[in-house]
């Protein structure tokens, strides 16, 4: 069980703060607003945070194997130059989907970067999930859901988690060596009351973290399916978490104060922050985009 609450150690005021990925050659966290259209940058042994302004609403961030980051912008996957500020485009999956825009990601063992998208009005079923690994970025295969979150892997690879957030499940979908995609079964499913699934993570034992929209939480399941635990914040909107610091057992967690009216806003003063928690548990080492 976690040893301690989460706490705010970033004020931040996100207003929907997604995509906390820790980079150990840089050895902090990154995280982004989407709404904000803002790329951070937050050392914890400094306690300094870096922003950078995006053009767009900016669903992801994760570490390439040039010593740069691919984003996800609303307009397609981009390269980002922190030195410089400056984005070139590297591909544009869904043109053809104008209301579409990009949400969540991680990076494969092989270095195969997958990333899903979403309807941003939220109600039409045009999210997809792709894989962009060498130059080549193929659709998943995956059925198609309003707003998709992760995916996430095994820590061998072999089984990807994805979540059909509007839809209240996780699924779990085994994974072939070439990349393809196999059987898929329901991992778990969300409780009436209980908030939306959003990002999901995994962590050193193979069980998987999701952060609960509007659930006051985030939990983790075993890798049955089964709930273990649940830990309370005192914001409404968790939306994904990050393990990080030099030993993977920090659990950072981006929040978001998107949806929340005035009256909620004043009796959760630290929506949108990002906070840090002791999970018990370490996380997994991140991977290097190969694209």
């Amino acid at each position: 069980m976690p040893a301690a609450e989460p706490q705010s150690v970033l004020s931040v005021g996100a207003t929907l703060g997604e995509g906390p990925v820790w980079v150990a050659r840089d050895a902090a966290l990154w995280f982004v607003d989407i709404k904000g259209h803002r790329i951070h940058r937050y050392d914890p042994a400094l306690d300094v945070r870096q922003s950078w302004a995006a053009p767009g609403q900016v669903g992801w961030i994760v570490p390439t194997d040039d010593g740069l980051f691919a984003v996800g912008l609303q307009s397609g996957v981009h390269r980002f130059d922190p030195a410089t500020g400056s984005f070139s485009a590297l591909h544009a999956p869904e043109a053809h989907r104008p209301g579409n825009r990009q949400n969540d990601a991680c990076v494969a063992p092989d270095g195969a970067l997958w990333f899903g998208t979403m309807d941003d009005a939220e109600e039409a079923d045009s999210g997809y999930f792709y894989r962009f690994h060498k130059g080549v970025c193929a659709e998943a295969g995956l059925p198609a859901v309003s707003i998709t979150n992760g995916p996430a892997l095994s820590p061998d690879g072999r089984l990807l988690y994805h979540t059909d957030t509007l839809g209240k499940r996780i699924w779990r979908t085994a994974l072939m060596p070439d990349g393809s995609v196999g059987n898929t079964t329901l991992f778990a499913k969300i409780e009436d009351g209980a908030g939306h699934p959003d990002g999901p993570t995994i962590d050193a034992e193979g069980c998987l973290w999701t952060g609960l929209f509007g659930g006051w939480a985030v939990r983790r399941y075993d890798p049955a399916g089964k709930l273990m635990c649940e830990i309370r914040f005192p914001v409404a909107n968790i939306t994904k978490i990050a393990f990080g610091g030099p030993d993977l057992k920090t659990a950072y967690a981006t929040t978001a104060r998107k949806g929340l009216d005035m009256t909620a806003l004043t009796e959760q003063p630290l929506a949108g922050d990002l906070f840090a928690f002791d999970p018990g548990v370490a996380g997994l080492q991140g991977h290097i985009a190969t694209i």
